[in-house]
């Protein structure tokens, strides 16, 4: 199996689907390729917190706003799962989760006979996934190795801090439904559910799920992630509580 990622949206996930097709039978599976434009941490989070869900396969995702640039290419083994994509950190919270407590592996793809120095998704991507994906992950090892000293571009997300009885954390991506995720783990509501509390200053009802509020009502509850997230039912929770990606979110009396 082979899974595209990218923040392309259409049409030039084709191109890289004919370069894949022309050099693997793979089955391909999209991912998203409406990851927003150029943000590479937004794709990093959905990437740690899908790519999981998949069997051991090859996933090429480009969100890769250095193009053209001096930004190595890589392939990162994790576990029996192999990545391919730019090293702008993009990559690593995904590779580190499909590793499960395990070392992660760059190794460095060549890109300077590329045909194209703003479409490395076709020309050095898409080829490097389909020959890893044909000769198999440990085929990785013909490849030159960054070294601990050459070290790969690090991304992590940052951590809530805690002080007396709030939170503060940070709102890190929104989803489509418009649901403002944080930073904040999920289990800090766990004696909250049924009862309220203060979210930058304002009040709102703690929930298992979206419609134990009524239609339009706003609610503070548990993603999917494991994450607390700032939700309306039936509308959007980032407009609602008037937040964006990267705000403070503090939570009182948790």
């Amino acid at each position: 199996m082979l899974t595209l990622s990218s923040d392309f949206g259409t049409p030039y996930p084709a191109a890289m689907k004919g370069v894949l097709l022309s050099n693997t039978d793979a089955r391909l599976v999209d991912v998203s390729h409406e990851f927003p434009r150029q943000d590479v941490r937004t794709a990093a989070f959905w990437l740690r917190e899908l790519l999981p869900y998949f069997p051991p396969a090859v996933h090429l995702v480009v969100v890769d706003p250095g193009v053209g640039t001096d930004r190595a290419a890589l392939v990162v083994r994790a576990g029996d799962h192999a990545l391919v994509g730019p090293d702008n950190g993009v990559l690593v919270p995904a590779a580190r989760r499909l590793a499960d407590g395990n070392d992660i592996e760059a190794f460095v793809i060549a890109d300077d006979e590329a045909e194209s120095s703003t479409f490395h998704g076709r020309d050095v991507f898409a080829p490097a996934a389909a020959a890893v994906h044909e000769a198999g992950i440990d085929s990785v090892e013909s490849l030159d190795r960054c070294t601990p000293a050459d070290g790969i571009e690090e991304l992590s997300f940052p951590e809530p801090t805690h002080r007396d009885d709030a939170i503060a954390g940070e709102v890190l991506v929104v989803d489509g439904f418009g649901n403002a995720i944080t930073n904040v783990p999920g289990e800090v509501l766990d004696d909250s559910f049924g009862d309220s509390i203060t979210v930058n200053d304002e009040r709102a009802p703690v929930e298992r799920s979206y419609a134990h509020v009524v239609s339009g009502e706003r609610l503070v509850t548990v993603g999917s992630h494991e994450n607390v997230e700032l939700a309306v039912n039936r509308g959007r929770g980032e407009r609602a509580f008037d937040v964006a990606v990267g705000d403070p979110v503090v939570l009182t009396d948790v």
